[in-house]
């Protein structure tokens, strides 16, 4: 019944499609009541979206070719185990679409038309998790970490060991991805605003950045680099790497020992003033941004780290970013701009480093990103503190408890609020925005009363000194 249910629906649509508009509405204005008439209307609407979607498609014709060119390029990259998913994405992709399209001939017909949910396809979030349930989640632990001590000068140091295969893994995962984006942007050239692809290839190229270990050595060596060309070597340090005892699956670095921003305690037993510290920190890591190859994007309590001398210890470069001049100069105004909540410098600032052609009502925006950002004084903050002692050493590991709900909501708004105005962030905004809300989170700790981006002490606008590309050649 449902079968022939759904091939009568489909000759109704085929047969009103060749009926001229006027013979359409006549259909129902010759019905009785209110409810002839709705038919007519609906079969009507039904035509269109039909035929507006049969003209999106040969619109797209001409592109196929190249979107095959480009499926058949990353399965062959993939590798044996990347047919093997890839197959196992396409079977869970078919059985989600035939859900969609049962639950979708159900509320065709009804008088309350077709939910939201259904409208959406397999974009909506009822649908995606259906779509990841039937694929199974893929949890990823990337290598362990060794602590050591070398044979020939018996120094204390790290090891990190990529897990065997786990590249593989990674490049079969991110790459069907990856083909599903491609092939829904196909299908829906709106979705190209969003930039799906674009985005599911800056994350494919930071995890894959992740697992080979050389490349994180050269991001530790470029910090440690600025850090002795700004004067900061006696204030900060990142871990010295032993490059003839690292590869590109093993990582040997030197050991640092103390204690994350979040333990107050231990702080105030190592330095008089937990402030200072806090100011050496942003100060470090602001100049990078500017001044370094690269900015560390990874500034969690595990990452950051008052070390016992008093200086502070950049740990884990895993996850670095880079930011190019136009962004930096748009990204000062967006600072300065957020410290006085000048929301129509914001608005100015956001649309300068996300300008996509497109003519934006500079004053709605503001408006808009007032109610977003006003939020950000109601992200709570957990601090959870374990500490374990050892026979030579205290071990203390922290933790910052974020609501991730709320702060994923902040983003989120936010790409909502801007995508509406025609805007297009890059990856670095993104990177320096959630370093931002670690660093505002130590602030809270560690110095309540003051505001980092308005302290004389913290230097973030671009009078430092600029790349100093001779000395990172």
């Amino acid at each position: 019944m449902a079968a022939r249910g759904a091939i009568a629906r489909s000759s109704i649509l085929l047969h009103s499609h060749r009926l001229p508009r006027v013979a359409v509405a006549r259909i129902g204005a010759g019905r009785a009541g209110r409810r002839g008439r709705g038919v007519g209307v609906r079969v009507f609407a039904r035509s269109s979206q039909a035929q507006d979607f049969s003209t999106r498609i040969q619109d797209r014709a001409s592109e196929l070719p190249k979107l095959v060119e480009d499926l058949l390029q990353t399965s062959i990259s993939t590798g044996p185990r990347g047919a093997f998913r890839m197959a196992q994405g396409i079977q869970a992709v078919l059985g989600v679409g035939g859900e969609w399209l049962t639950d979708f001939s159900k509320t065709a017909n009804t008088s309350a038309g077709i939910p939201a949910q259904i409208r959406l396809g397999l974009l909506s979030p009822l649908y995606l998790r259906r779509l990841f349930e039937r694929m199974g989640a893929t949890y990823i632990k990337l290598g362990q970490v060794h602590g050591a001590r070398l044979k020939s000068s018996q120094k204390d140091v790290v090891i990190k060991v990529l897990k065997p295969g786990i590249e593989d893994t990674l490049v079969a995962d991110l790459n069907f991805i990856y083909v599903v984006a491609r092939v829904l942007e196909f299908l829906n050239p709106e979705l190209q605003r969003t930039s799906l692809v674009g985005i599911v290839k800056d994350i494919k190229e930071s995890m894959l950045e992740e697992v080979d270990f050389r490349k994180e050595a050269a991001n530790i060596e470029a910090f440690q680099r600025y850090i002795e060309a700004m004067g900061f070597d006696r204030q900060a340090k990142a871990p010295f790497v032993y490059r003839h005892c690292s590869t590109k699956h093993v990582l040997t670095m030197e050991r640092l020992y103390g204690v994350p921003l979040t333990d107050l305690e231990s702080i105030r037993s190592l330095v008089p003033d937990p402030e200072l510290t806090l100011v050496t920190a942003l100060n470090a890591w602001f100049g990078s941004l500017i001044s370094c190859e690269s900015f560390h994007a990874d500034v969690h309590a595990g990452n950051l780290w008052l070390l016992r001398d008093g200086q502070v210890g950049f740990i884990d470069f895993g996850i670095v970013g880079r930011i190019s001049p136009r962004t930096w100069a748009a990204m000062e105004v967006f600072l300065a701009s957020f410290a006085t909540e000048d929301y129509d410098a914001m608005a100015s600032a956001l649309s300068e480093m996300g300008a996509t052609g497109t003519d934006i009502n500079v004053n709605e925006f503001a408006k808009d990103l007032q109610k977003i950002f006003s939020s950000i004084q109601d992200l709570d903050t957990e601090i959870i503190v374990a500490t374990a002692r050892g026979h030579d050493a205290t071990a203390v590991s922290a933790n910052v408890v974020v609501d991730e709900r709320q702060m994923n909501a902040l983003f989120l708004d936010l790409v909502r609020v801007s995508e509406s105005y025609g805007l297009k962030f890059p990856r670095e905004f993104a990177l320096l925005m959630k370093q931002l809300l670690y660093f505002d989170r130590y602030t809270r700790l560690l110095a309540p009363s003051m505001n980092m981006l308005r302290d004389d002490r913290i230097i973030i606008a671009s009078n430092r000194q600029t790349r100093i590309v001779d000395r990172f050649q």
